[in-house]
């Protein structure tokens, strides 16, 4: 699906985005990730070969949680759930991590701040459905 202009600031707005992913078991796992866009694509960076790399490489289900800093005419924070498919993209997360650390952290800063990080895993994720309450829903609330 097309991601809506209004979702596209807040992913680029640098707020908090939760990623659930599934454990093996059934169970959520959530972890708090950077999220950034490539065209229609969520993407994300880990340098390590976690458990959220593990969950996604075994079941491709996924969903993102963002909070944005407005209200609704209604006074209710807005957030945004995107619900998709995910899979893993071997190499270049230090190079995605340095940009969203722009973003996240401020501009100027060395990310990963160490020499020779490994190449990593970059999430990259299909968005299929959004919901949640702000102007991408096309709800008063």
């Amino acid at each position: 699906m097309k991601i809506p202009q209004a979702v596209k600031i807040l992913i680029e707005s640098g707020c908090p985005a939760h990623l659930v992913t599934l454990n093996r078991d059934g169970s959520p796992q959530v972890t708090l990730v950077w999220i950034g866009l490539d065209g229609d694509e969520l993407v994300a960076g880990h340098l390590p070969r976690n458990r959220k790399v593990k969950n996604i490489q075994r079941d491709p289900r996924v969903a993102v949680s963002l909070e944005a800093d407005t209200k609704s005419s209604m006074g209710l924070t807005e957030y945004a759930v995107l619900y998709g498919e995910a899979r893993i993209q071997e190499g270049g997360a230090p190079e995605l991590l340095q940009r969203l650390a722009e973003v996240y952290i401020g501009p100027g800063v060395k990310f990963p701040p160490m020499e020779n990080p490994p190449p990593g895993y970059v999430t990259r994720i299909r968005v299929d459905r959004i919901e949640g309450v702000g102007p991408w829903t096309g709800r008063p609330v």
